[in-house]
This record gives C-alpha cells, structure tokens and sequence, in this order.
C-alpha cells in the first residue's frame, strides 16, 4: 500500500512539474531577413536559455512563470529585449530582427575625395612614417603629398597645387584651426616649404574635394594636421644637417608632456660647393623655436598648446630677360609667429566638445633695389564645435568660428599705405546617417559672411558611401565652396565677394592583404573668379568676372605585401583645366597644371645592412606659359617635367640615424615656363629667359641622435 501511495505521488508530481514547463521557439533574423546563427537567447536573472541555430531557430524550455524579460544577445548586434508570459505552454515568438552594431572597425567611410594618413583609422592611404621618408619630400609635408593623386608638381613655387586649382585654394589647418601663411615667404622663383616640423603630427587628413563642412575657405582641398597626444617618454633629439641643425627637448610624464625645440639652417656654405643658377647676394637663412604642450586635464579632457616663431631673409638679384647686368636685387627679410590652444573633452549624453584659438602673424620686410615695401597679415580663429552621438547610427558635427583678417602694404618709406580688416563669422552643421554598416549618408551646410565684402553665403555639401564588398566601396560626394580672394587683392578692392566652385566626385577603393588600389572621377567648376589688368605683380582694377572648370580622373594603387622587406605606390592624374582668372581674357590652362602627372614611390628595408633605401620618380607633361611672340594666351608649353629621387637611411644603433638623399639625379634642365621682357628689343621681339630649378640636383645629409633613458629610441618618424 505504502509502495503504491508513493508511486501515485510521483507520477502525479512528474505530470505536474510537466505541465508547468514553458516551451519558448522562434526565430532571430538580421536587418535585412537573413538568418543569424549563435545569437543567445536567455530568460534574464536565470539559467534558462539557448542559441540559434543556421537557420536563426531556437528553441528552450523554462519552469518559470508570470511575465518574464526574454533577451536576445549577438556580439557585433545591438541586444533586444521583449517581455513574455509564461503560462506552462508552447510559445512561439512573432520573428525578432536584432540591428547590427556600427563601429569604426565595420562601418564603411567616406573616402571621396579623401586621403588619411593616420596610425590611428583603418582606411588610411600614407601613414604619418610614408610622409616624412619619401626621397623626393626632403622632409617636407606638403612635397609628400605631391605624390599622392590630384596634385601637381610645381618645382619653381613649391606650395600644394590640386587639381588645377592654385595654392591659394588649399586651405591648412592644425587641430581644426586655421594657419596663415602655412609657408615660408619666398621671391623670385625660389621654391618655399611648409614651415611645420612633420614630427609635431601624428596623423593627417588631406582633402582633394568635396570636403567636410567643417572646413571652409577653400575652393579646392584642405590638408588637416593633427597634433601629437602625449610623448612617450622624456629624451633629446639632436640633429646636424648639410643645411644647418637643431635640437629638441621633450619632458613627458602620464599627465603632460612639453618638447621645446630650436632649430637653425644656412644654405651659404651649401651653395659655397654647389654652384647654383640663381645670383644670391645672401643665401636663404633662417631659425625657429617651437614649444608644443599637451595636457591631461582631470576632467578627463585634452589640453594643447602649439606656439611657434621663425626669422628668415635672403638677398638675391633678379636678372631681367634682354639684360646683361645683374639687375634689381631684391632683399627679403621675413618674421612669422603662430600660437594656438586647443581643448577636447567627452561629456555626458555622448558629446563630445572642443573650443580652441589660434592666431597667425606674417611680416615682410622687402627692398627691391631702393624701393622697401612692408606687408603685415594677420589672422585670428576663434572656434566652438560638438560632436553629439545620438546612436551609433546617427551622430551630428556642429560649430561656430569666429576670423578676423587683417591686412597692411607701406610702400616707398611711409608716404603711401594700404590696407583692410575684416570679420568674418561662420556656422556649420553635418549629420551621419548610418543606414546600415554597408551605406553611411553625410548631409550638411556651412554658412558665412563678411564684414568688408558684405556678403554672406551658404554652402550645402553632401556624400554617400556603399560597401560592394568586405574590402571595396564606393563614394559620391557634392558641393559648394566659397573662398574670399587673397589679401592682396582685397586691399584693392575691399568689395571683393567670394569666389565659388561646385565639385562632383565619385570613388572606387579596395583595400585588401595590404593592397591599396584607388580610382576617382571629378568634375570642379569655377565662378566670380577674380580678374585684373596688368600684370600678377602689379594687379590692377581687380574683379569678379572670371570662371572655368576641372576634370578629370585620378588612380592611386599601393602594394606592401608582394615584395618582401618593399612597400611601393604609383599614382597617375589627368586633369583637364580652362579658367579665366588673373591677367587672362578667355579661358585657358593654367600654368600650374599640367594635363598628365606621374609619380611612383619605393621604400625598401635591407636587414643586414641596418638600411631603407628609397627612391621616388615624378613625371608630367609640361607647363602651358605664354609666348608674347605669338598670338593668343597660354600659346606654348614647357618640356616634360622629370624627377628622381634617392635617399638612403642608415641605423648603426637604435637610437641613431644617418639620413641621405638626392634629388634629380639624372641632373633633367626641368623648365616651368619662361619670363619675357615688357618691350620689345631692335629686332621687334620679346626677349625670354627660362625659370627653371636653383641647381640641377639638391643634396641632403643628416645625422640624427636621441639621448634617452630608452636605448631604443630614435628619430625615424623625423627624418
């Protein structure tokens, strides 16, 4: 009797605790319908719970009753939660769709128009090692990027020229600031340089078009260079060049670090040994100091200071066409300081802030024979923006800036002056919209006006981006951009508005296994360019009446992977470009951009010998230039421009670096167009001389040395 009362209350429990069971199944897809296999599907605050399966199908068993909170988790998706009701019954769930996560790593970019070169963002084309090692550079920022696609080699200026539009048009930006006069001031077709040591930055954005809204002031490209975080360590970097020498000092620790350098270069003994084709009464000299900051704030946000003050000068006599004497000499002397301070933190509710101030001061003292003219340009940026991420799938870049722009000419000893103020006040607003990880979406505006022109304008800009593959997509960008003329032209006419050019682009990129191979097709169209009468060194009666277009087609293509120990790159561009600007009547190709344009780049690391040998090749068609000889405008054009390079990195230790290199080593007479005299000679003709290079071939060597505690330290990134 006693055995079967128990059996009875078995059975009875068993079918009980049965009953009392809930079967939960369904099925998990993706966005786009498709099964998601291993998602984990759990009751919370139990054990209850399984995974899909191939075909997104789960199905479990749970004991628990009453409303319960059913999750649904998949690394790389975002989790989804639903509320169930357990009755101890079959429940069969309606389909769940669970969102894929959006990250840096998975998301497609916009990569029309845009070049990074970066350690720190997966689709970069140079890194920040590639800009300062190309043979051809001489360790200087913008001739790096002279090798890249859209841009043209103009080896008597030596500024950044992209996709026929003049150096003016290239906007530069340190930390989201504005810099004025990013070059050195040079005369008489002697090429200048960047005036930014490359080992300030740890990364750098270059635009060929259709860029952010962020960026303004700019018919062309801007070229974006972002400062160092904190230094790693605390050393001395001491350098002794063939042109003059340096020395850096860096105290760092976790919170700040601050590396205050001087550095001093004289090329007279250099061009004592190198016979040059230019007459200098003084060679170029100059010298710098430079202090950079930065700070970890206990706030958790990022404080930077960048400040900077050169002195630099030469004399040199300017031979005219159709003379034999040595002319008028010019004697230039030139003082420049910039400072900035800049501030980033992440605040709550996903924004992300920064404020900063920079401001730019650019003196001219020029003579030419016993005329002196002085030019003073100033430039200050007051700047506000937020990053506010409202999901990982839609975020907004909005800020306002703030310029003042000051410009004075004092000719002849104070008896005549010039010059002009104005403010200038911009906002701007560009949203992210992700669709998915495969589509990203960029829309926005950026407004501005000014005080001296009277004139205010609003640029919409827009870009799209679609992934065909893992390791290729596609990218279209649009938009308008307005720039005020250069200083001075708005001294001669204060009415001057803007200049504008309406850009289109579309962008093949597949980056895969260390290749890199890039192609791009634009169209760029100019209006309210400016006109003058006269000639570029003496504008007179300038305008807005001029215009003209661009297009053509760019291809990048990078290999690090095929050659052992070799990284190479090759890039071509064909630009086809007719404007009416400057002195010009109709629309023609500017002289400072050629038809085709050639360049290839090869690094390669010798182990045994301690050694990167590195050679560059840059070649195009010819400039156009004007034959007053002849009828019509931009009448002839120059030889092929041709250029190798060569240099040669030695380490004996870690810490120290021999750097070699040479230029135009096949000695190529490259030719940028030629000077005419302003009268005709007794044969009734207009007498030339070519301008061409100051040397045939321009030799560097350096010796590079770090003083650390780190044996290991050096100063490749510096070379």
């Amino acid at each position: 009797m006693n055995q079967r009362l128990i059996l009875f209350f078995f059975f009875f429990l068993n079918q009980s605790w049965v009953f009392a069971q809930t079967q939960i199944s369904g099925r998990v897809l993706d966005e786009n319908g498709l099964a998601l296999p291993g998602v984990n599907v759990f009751i919370q605050n139990s054990y209850d719970g399984g995974s899909s399966d191939e075909k997104g199908e789960f199905d479990f068993q749970t004991d628990l009753e009453g409303t319960q909170k059913l999750v649904f988790r998949l690394m790389g998706f975002h989790s989804s939660e639903i509320q169930i009701e357990c009755e101890g019954q079959k429940l069969t769930l309606a389909d769940q769709y669970l969102k894929e996560a959006i990250t840096d790593m998975n998301a497609v970019t916009i990569s029309a128009g845009a070049m990074e070169a970066s350690d720190e963002k997966k689709s970069v084309i140079l890194r920040p090692l590639d800009i300062v090692t190309t043979p051809s550079a001489m360790g200087d920022i913008v001739g790096a990027f002279q090798t890249l696609p859209g841009t043209s080699t103009v080896g008597n200026d030596g500024r950044l020229f992209v996709r026929g539009g003049d150096a003016s048009e290239v906007g530069i930006y340190i930390d989201g600031l504005r810099v004025g006069n990013a070059y050195g001031t040079t005369a008489g077709n002697v090429p200048t340089r960047t005036r930014f040591n490359p080992n300030l930055f740890k990364g750098t954005f270059f635009s060929t078009g259709g860029y952010s809204a962020e960026y303004g002031q700019a018919l062309s490209s801007t070229l974006a260079l972002n400062t160092k975080d904190l230094s790693l360590r605390s050393q001395g970097d001491l350098s002794l060049m063939s042109v003059g020498g340096g020395y850096s000092h860096t105290l760092a620790n976790e919170k700040q670090s601050l590396t205050a350098s001087v550095n001093y270069f004289d090329l007279k003994p250099y061009q004592g040994l190198i016979k040059q084709d230019f007459d200098f009464e003084r060679a170029p000299f100059g010298r710098d100091a430079e202090l950079a900051f930065q700070k970890k704030m206990k706030d958790g946000g990022v404080w930077k200071v960048l400040a900077r003050s050169e002195g630099s000068g030469m004399k040199l006599w300017d031979k005219q066409p159709g003379e034999n004497e040595r002319a008028q000499l010019i004697d230039l002397k030139n003082s420049y300081s910039f400072a900035q301070s800049n501030w980033r933190k992440s605040v709550e509710n996903d924004w992300s802030l920064f404020a900063g101030a920079a401001f730019s001061s650019n003196r001219d003292q020029l003579q030419v024979d016993t005329l002196p003219i002085h030019r003073k340009q100033q430039l200050l940026h007051l700047k506000f923006a937020g990053i506010k991420d409202f999901s990982d799938r839609l975020s907004a870049n909005s800020g306002l800036e703030y310029f003042n722009v000051s410009y004075e000419e004092v000719l002849s000893r104070g008896s005549f002056q010039r010059d002009f103020e104005d403010q200038q006040l911009f906002v701007f607003s560009e949203w992210d919209f992700y669709l998915n990880k495969n589509w990203v979406l960029r829309a926005g505006a950026r407004a501005g006006a000014s005080s001296l022109a009277k004139q205010s304008w609003l640029d919409p800009r827009f870009s799209l981006a679609f992934r065909l593959a893992d390791d290729s997509q596609l990218s279209f960008a649009a938009g308008k951009f307005s720039q005020l003329p250069v200083d001075n032209l708005r001294v001669l006419n204060p009415k001057l508005e803007s200049t504008n050019s309406n850009h289109l682009i579309l962008n093949y990129l597949l980056q895969k296994d260390g290749i890199t191979f890039r192609v791009e097709t634009f169209h760029k169209s100019y209006s309210n360019l400016v006109v003058f009468e006269g000639y570029p060194q003496f504008p007179e009666n300038p305008k807005n009446a001029g215009d003209g277009f661009a297009r053509g087609v760019d291809i990048f293509f990078r290999d690090r992977k095929s050659l052992k120990n070799t990284d190479y790159w090759i890039t071509y561009s064909f630009v086809d470009s007719k404007r009416q600007f400057d002195q010009f009547q109709t629309q023609v190709q500017p002289g400072f951009a050629p038809n085709h344009n050639f360049s290839m780049v090869v690094k390669h690391f010798v182990g045994k010998l301690k050694s990167q040998l590195g050679a560059s090749f840059s070649w195009n068609d010819g400039f156009p230039y004007t034959d007053p000889n002849f009828p019509g405008e931009m009448n002839r054009k120059t030889q092929s421009f041709q250029n190798l390079s060569l240099s040669w990195s030695y380490l004996p230790k870690q810490n120290l670096i021999i750097h070699g290199a040479i230029s135009n080593v096949l000695g190529a007479e490259n030719v940028f167009g030629y000077q005419y005299a302003q009268e005709r000679n007794s044969t009734g003709n207009f007498e030339s001389q070519a301008i061409g290079q100051p040397a045939p071939r321009f030799f560097f060597l350096g010796v590079f040395l770090t003083l650390s505690k780190d044996k290991s330290a050096n100063q490749l990134n510096n070379l």
